[in-house]
């Protein structure tokens, strides 16, 4: 996405009139069926758009702390507060005793909450001009938070949720200074919330490569989180699996908070658990290190039949092949 979605200031009758003209909202759908359909993705407005949004965030968070200041807007405010709901009917949810140690059933009632408060929810984040995108918008944030059928998470879920931010972006309700703030503030609250569920929940990790994937659940975090240490003027990619620089600063970096994170879920030898990771503590600096896991992002989840059969498509992330 340009940073021409990414909107900068402009009156709300001129959004409102822009974003009525441009889009014919409509309820998401599956447009990936077979894997031949992956060529119809790779060519489509949706994943220039999505792949343009993920590359413009992370150009915007190059060399900068979490701590470091930025402006927070209402809409902001207003995504954080989105956010906290979800976090709280977690706490109002709680596991329900069962056999099986995975998988809880509690996470199904928790989901059927948003469900139900999805489109309302995202009314309360968006200009009254864009009122009518909420339906459309509200698919991404119910694709964001894992599956309750099957109660697992994984990138797939995490890519809607960033689908969610771009298309509020293309609304008018983000704008181009809300670039830091979306994933310093939102994105990270997201993230707390997931980890939250997954450890409440016993999720299970969504298609999970095992020890041959960067993560079990996330990717995004990893590319944002290297972007923010390149340059960095002592910490280089082989200090993230010592433990003391990690919890020095982890507040400051995402890479290293999800690097913590992994080391308080699982034991035993970092280079056995996290073989991927292990190999990227090998490469030189971090600018090599985003660059790569860029790559790696396209090829094992944007790339993948599994990851893409579950993205829906509408008018704001459209199917429709990129206009030559």
């Amino acid at each position: 996405m340009a940073d021409a979605e990414l909107q900068s200031g402009s009156s709300t009758e001129d959004d409102a009139a822009n974003v009525q003209a441009t889009y014919s909202f409509m309820v998401p759908k599956k447009e990936i069926s077979m894997v031949p359909d992956m060529g119809k993705w790779k060519r489509s407005q949706a994943y220039a758009d999505y792949m343009g949004f993920i590359l413009t965030l992370n150009e915007g968070v190059k060399r900068k702390k979490l701590t470091c200041e930025y402006k927070v807007s209402e809409t902001v405010e207003k995504l954080l507060d989105l956010l906290a709901t979800l976090d709280r009917w977690i706490d109002e949810t709680p596991p329900v005793d069962q056999p099986s140690r995975f998988g809880n059933k509690a996470y199904r009632t928790w989901y059927s909450k948003l469900d139900q408060e999805a489109e309302a929810l995202v009314t309360t984040v968006l200009p009254e001009s864009s009122a009518p995108a909420a339906q459309e918008i509200a698919v991404y944030l119910k694709e964001a938070v894992g599956n309750a059928t099957r109660i697992d998470y994984g990138t797939g879920h995490e890519a809607a949720f960033a689908a969610f931010m771009c298309c509020l972006c293309k609304v008018g309700a983000l704008r181009v200074d809300d670039q830091m703030a979306m994933v310093f503030k939102v994105f990270n609250r997201y993230l707390e919330v997931m980890r939250k569920l997954q450890k409440t929940y016993r999720m299970e990790p969504a298609g999970s490569q095992g020890v041959w994937g960067l993560d079990d659940f996330q990717f995004l975090p990893f590319i944002w989180g290297s972007a923010q240490l390149v340059d960095h003027p002592t910490l280089e990619p082989r200090h993230f699996i010592e433990d003391k620089l990690v919890n020095e600063h982890y507040p400051d970096y995402m890479f290293l908070e999800c690097i913590k994170f992994i080391n308080e879920m699982k034991t035993g030898p970092f280079a056995e658990h996290s073989n991927q990771l292990w190999n990227i503590s090998a490469v030189p600096n971090w600018a090599k290190v985003n660059q790569g896991l860029i790559r790696m992002y396209k090829a094992e989840c944007l790339e993948k039949f599994p990851v893409i059969q579950h993205f829906k498509f509408g008018s704001l992330l459209s199917v429709q092949p990129v206009k030559p």
